[in-house]
Order: C-alpha cells, then structure tokens, then sequence
C-alpha cells in the first residue's frame, strides 16, 4: 500500500517503480525498454560528460476529478526538445516515440499519480544525453533517451504565494546567441551561484538581466517572468530566454481573457510601473511575486501590498490548473487523455 502524504509533497524526488529508456545506436533509436533501475551505466568519455551534451524536458501529468489522466502539452514539449537537441547536436527523439515513452512510463507508475484535490501532481522529466565516447569536441554517435517519473508538491514552497526575487546583477545565465534557448544542463549549471546567493539572503529566487547591457528583464533561475500592466500581459523577449510552455499557455488565455499580450524588451526601470508581477515554468505553474530586490542599486520594487496574489495572476492560474485537471473546458485542445 502506497503511504505518501500527497497534500505535503515538496518538488522533490521519489522513488517510483519503472523508468523506460530507448538507445540510438547505428544511426537508428532502438525499442523502449523498461527498467528498474535508478542509476545509468555509460562509458567515462560519454559526451555528455565531458562537452555538455545533455537536455531535458519537465512536464506534468494530472488526474481529475472525473478519475482521467491528462498530460498538458506533450506535443510542445517534444517540440522543444527537438530544438535542444538541435541546438547542442544530438540525435533528435522522434515524437512519436517521446509520446510512447511518457505514456508508457505513466501507466507503469500510475499509483503514483496523486489524487485529485491534493495539489500535487506527477512530474514527468524526459532526458536525452550522449553517451558516446569522445576525447576530441565533436558529437556523440550514441544517445540514451529516458523518462522518469515523481510525485510532486509546488516548486517553491509557498506554493500560490507571494515571492520575493533578487536581481542578479553581477551574474550572467546565458549569453545573446548562446544556449539560453535550449532546456539544456548547462544553463541551470550557470544560474546556480546567483540562485543560491538569492536564497541566502532570504530570496526564493535570482531574476537575471540580460547578459549584454544589464539593461533588461532575462528570466528567473527555473522560470520565466511576466508581468500585468493595466490591460496588458508583458513579458521579455530576448535570445537567451527558454521558451516557456506554461508563459506561451498563460498569453493564449490572457488573449480569451481580453487582454493584450506584448512579447518586448522589458527595461529594468519599467518594474516600478507593473501592478502584478509573477514567475511561470511547468514547475512553479504561477509564483506571484510581492518584491524585486535590485540590491546592487539599492531600488526595491513592491506588489501585492495586501500581501496576496493579483487578480489577474490568480484569474490566469486558476484557469490554467482548471484546464490541466479537467475542471475548465479544455478549449484549445492541450490536454492528451492516457488511456
């Protein structure tokens, strides 16, 4: 009997039973095999050791009130990790086989999907590395793609609760050109000194400029930044952003919701003119921020004064996590039904 206390999970890892893995070898991905195993055996001049070949997806399964699993998105996840693999040159995962590999690894690890009303969900973490051996820089001949699941709480632990970010003003994440745009190891790899930095002085996360000028809003460590203004949802446009799933769903409902959406530059001086501000990614979903700390230039923009979320950051998450359950009419056809 499973015993897991589903409304308390942190965004954390749990063991779960089977993971599925397919290897491509000889110019060709082989069957899905499914393992028990938690560990992976490579060679030690695998590439993604070595020069970084390595990228992942992170995406949520649900379970509703009517008992159905549901999956949000999966074709755009698939989608950007194609672009990833493009992006370092790796072998790109066929999404039809990224679809049998979810599913599959959903269906075997179903009791581990947490009810419906407990808040939590399952996530899904499909990973793709090089395991060829290389000496020299150049890609691997040999690939592993693999999903495993894990029961999961809010990213941030206060949940849908106002959170304080620490503009990061003497790091960079990603450069104009660079990488930023992939779901690749490295970009978390480079946002982890200011992240931690943040949370030592009582942040919840880093908010990085971009890394030319320092002039403009790049994203958060594990998430992207958008931002109410009036009828208006902003959020940075940039070269060294990930295209955020969830941010790309959250603007197609701001548009249902009558709103203009603006994909821009976002100036760093423009934080003092936002009634709402807020950080989105398939783990956070939504986290309302309440301040910015840009403590290097001594400026402190605040929000949700009542110390709760806005209106429209609230109207949007609810809708989202209404569709993603099943509880909202599913009127742009995101979910796939796991059969």
């Amino acid at each position: 009997m499973l015993e897991l206390d589903w409304t308390h999970l942190p965004f954390g890892y749990v063991k779960t039973d089977y993971n599925v893995r397919s290897y491509y070898r000889n110019g060709k991905w082989g069957e899905l095999e499914i393992s028990s195993s938690e560990y992976v055996s490579m060679h030690i001049a695998a590439s993604s050791l070595h020069y970084g070949q390595e990228a992942f997806e992170g995406m949520k399964a649900f379970r509703g009130k009517d008992g159905k699993i549901r999956i949000f998105r999966w074709e755009e996840n698939a989608k950007r990790m194609e672009s990833s693999a493009n992006g370092v040159m790796m072998a790109v995962v066929p999404h039809e086989l990224f679809l049998k590999a979810i599913t599959t690894a959903i269906r075997l690890n179903e009791r581990f999907i947490p009810p419906y009303g407990t808040g939590a969900s399952l996530y899904l973490r499909p990973l793709l590395i090089g395991t060829g051996a290389r000496v020299g820089v150049k890609p691997a001949d040999e690939y592993l793609f693999l999903v495993f699941v894990t029961p999961v709480g809010p990213y941030f632990k206060e949940g849908f609760k106002p959170v304080a970010l620490q503009i990061a003003r003497d790091h960079d994440r990603a450069a104009p050109k660079g990488t930023g745009r992939f779901k690749v190891g490295g970009n978390y790899a480079a946002s982890l000194s200011a992240g931690e930095e943040a949370h030592a002085s009582g942040y919840a996360a880093a908010l990085f400029l971009d890394a030319k000028e320092k002039k403009y809003i790049d994203e958060a460590g594990p998430a992207n930044f958008f931002a109410i203004k009036g009828n208006k949802y902003i959020t940075p446009k940039s070269e060294s952003i990930l295209p955020s799933i969830t941010n790309k769903s959250l603007m197609d409902l701001a548009r249902d919701m009558g709103m203009e959406v603006e994909v821009r530059p976002v100036p760093v001086e423009e934080l003092a003119e936002f009634d709402e501000v807020g950080a989105c990614g398939t783990a956070a979903v939504i986290s309302p921020v309440c301040k910015i700390d840009d403590h290097l230039t001594g400026h402190v923009y605040k929000y949700c004064n009542d110390g709760q979320a806005g209106p429209v950051s609230t109207k949007l998450y609810k809708r989202l996590q209404g569709i993603q359950y099943g509880d909202e009419p599913d009127i742009f056809g995101w979910n796939y039904i796991v059969e």
